[in-house]
């Protein structure tokens, strides 16, 4: 037999890493804008930024991400009540392919943000230069480093950018066609629980309250009361935190966090009150959930990580 080799078609290739940066800011931070001549995009890891893209500002929340194309002006601030925490990745790519990210924002899956998870811990494994510092330009890499970490971050990244393009193909949102923040007055209830249920998603890391969901929709607190008992068969705030212990439960999975940074990030005053909102909602404490999961998780997390067992605290 004579065997004839395929060579596969490759859509998207990163040539180069230019910085991977996840930040902490304040407040009340601004920045003021810049454009390159490489891709970056910005993912907001919680809490509500707007950011300027060319001469058009949007506000991005929680889970939501934006690029910006080579030689594209951008630029940040602040808006909302926390202090936002967010990701920034800039890379150099001429593949074809990525203009289908040129004016593109829309909220990331879970598989999508496991990917960005992954592409920060191989940084923080390979980089010598610190995440956090805006002004560095330039990453250096750590004099030793675990086999093929550089290779994974591209890898990673790559895989993220095609499971974007699979994802989001009919409801990747251009901006210059963004839905208005609050639904119109005459909205059907369908189209109103739907706007409200993605503004909690959008504020999954924070603590709202039920005036905050009456101010953002104009809706009294009995309407929006008798509207999540006649659709979702629970008060406003017990499906609130419903979907809290869900976004645990997909982190525990993921394994990215340990159980103090999963309650800090969720905005739970203290990791006891999240263990035992966890077991009042799951039958199980977040160690037992764990282990229950623990070989989806260690299926995810591949067989090069399974040395890393009970080291969660």
């Amino acid at each position: 037999m004579t065997y004839i080799k395929t060579k596969l078609k490759k859509e998207i290739t990163i040539d180069s890493i230019i910085t991977i940066h996840y930040f902490e800011y304040m407040k009340d931070f601004v920045f003021k804008g810049e454009s390159h001549d490489f891709w970056e995009f910005l993912y907001v890891d919680n809490g509500t930024v707007s950011v300027c893209s060319n001469d058009t500002w949007l506000t991005l929340n929680t889970g939501d991400i934006i690029f910006h194309q080579p030689n594209e002006f951008h630029a940040i601030k602040s808006i909302g009540k926390n202090s936002p925490n967010l990701i920034a990745i800039s890379f150099v790519c001429d593949s074809p392919a990525m203009d289908f990210f040129i004016q593109k924002n829309f909220t990331l899956t879970d598989e999508e943000r496991a990917l960005i998870s992954r592409i920060i811990s191989e940084g923080r494994k390979s980089f010598a230069t610190p995440m956090h510092i805006p002004s560095v330009e330039q990453v250096q890499i750590k004099d030793e480093t675990p086999f093929a970490s550089q290779q994974l971050i591209l890898l990673y990244l790559e895989l993220f950018l095609i499971t974007s393009v699979r994802n989001h193909p009919e409801n990747a949102v251009t901006r210059t066609s963004l839905p208005k923040a609050s639904p119109e007055k005459k909205a059907t209830k369908q189209e109103r629980i739907e706007k409200i249920l993605q503004y909690m998603e959008f504020h999954i890391c924070e603590q709202i309250k039920i005036t905050d969901i009456c101010d953002a929709f104009s809706i009294s607190r009995s309407s929006l009361q008798a509207l999540f008992h006649e659709t979702m068969n629970c008060g406003v705030i017990d499906y609130f935190n419903n979907m809290k212990i869900q976004r645990a439960k997909d982190i525990i999975r993921d394994g990215t966090m340990n159980f103090t940074e999963i309650a800090y990030f969720l905005s739970y005053s203290s990791l006891p009150y999240f263990s035992k909102q966890f077991k009042a909602a799951t039958g199980m404490s977040p160690s037992e959930y764990s282990s229950s999961v623990k070989g989806i998780t260690d299926a995810l997390r591949g067989s090069g990580e399974n040395s890393k067992k009970g080291k969660r605290r």
